[in-house]
């Protein structure tokens, strides 16, 4: 399935190559998305039609779409990935995103697969992380970079707003104590990584029915450089703003609907307080063999 917009239009100019080395082990159906928002209706379409695997030519946002469809129409469905977005995350999660198209194919084609498990906000079923604060104002500003590609994009829109961006109020139904702290941001994370090269969630596995916070509180602009150079580290959960914690449910409430970045797309919550789990093992994948999950 292919999101021609992904990656600026990288999925696109990529096709004729990933077509060719998909052929060769008798891939040859490829679907379109027709605008956003459309891989619903692709991804039931294939569904009905007995598709027992979908691999998405696109991003982490096509992959959310097609994983959320597949999720919650039940169906007994596989999901690959052919990296071709702006930070890839849940390709690199699945450990393929160095892969070139041949081994994909190989790999796809052998059919092996895994289940992993899933989040869900508000409905909507999520691959790798949910965002609020920081993290969605960084992504909405990166929608105006127009000169970078892949990883910069998100550096670049990130260290703009280091120097900008207001912390808000959130209480977390799981951390009590710092209700009244305004915080920088706050990130639920099934994977590891963020927006390419941010390890928000150094330690956290897809296989382990849990979903890893981390709740940052608001900081001097200094203290936010050391914590942006940390986060591609990895090792921010050490500095003193930080706390990290695993939970398999739990609500943060806002003064009101707040902005949230879900798997690399902004979009809004449907009310000021928001509930937020983790479904195990609810989604089949094809990754790497030697993929840690």
């Amino acid at each position: 399935m292919l999101n021609p917009a992904a990656g600026k239009g990288a999925a696109r100019r990529r096709l004729h190559e990933i077509t060719q080395s998909f052929a060769a082990f008798g891939i040859v159906d490829i679907r379109e998305t027709l605008r956003s928002g459309d891989e619903e209706r692709a991804t039931l379409e294939a569904i009905a039609e007995g598709w027992t695997t979908i691999a998405v030519i696109g991003g982490d946002g096509t992959c959310s779409r097609v994983a959320d469809a597949i999720v919650r129409s039940g169906a007994d469905c596989a999901l690959a990935v052919i990296r071709a977005g702006t930070g890839n995350d849940f390709a690199k999660m699945l450990g393929v995103a160095g892969y070139d198209h041949g081994r994909l194919a190989a790999l796809i084609a052998a059919g092996n697969t895994t289940a992993i498990d899933v989040g869900r906000i508000d409905g909507r079923h999520f691959v790798n992380s949910c965002g609020f604060g920081f993290d969605a104002s960084v992504l909405e500003a990166s929608k105006r970079v127009r000169l970078l590609k892949g990883d910069a994009v998100y550096v670049y829109a990130a260290l703009a707003q280091l120097f900008t961006y207001r912390g808000r109020t959130v209480a977390i139904d799981q951390d009590p104590a710092s209700s009244h702290d305004q915080k920088l941001m706050v990130t639920v994370s099934n994977g590891r990584s963020l927006g390419g090269v941010f390890r928000i969630a150094p330690h956290a596995s897809v296989i382990d029915g849990q979903l890893d916070v981390c709740v940052i509180r608001d900081a001097s602009v200094w203290q936010r450089v050391r914590l942006f150079a940390a986060a591609i580290r990895g090792t921010h959960e050490t500095l003193a703003p930080v706390r990290a914690f695993r939970s398999a449910k739990l609500s943060l409430a806002f003064s009101s609907p707040p902005a949230i970045e879900l798997d690399g797309e902004l979009t809004h919550a449907k009310r000021g307080t928001v509930t937020i789990e983790c479904l195990p093992r609810a989604l089949r994948v094809i990754a790497a063999p030697d993929a840690r999950l």
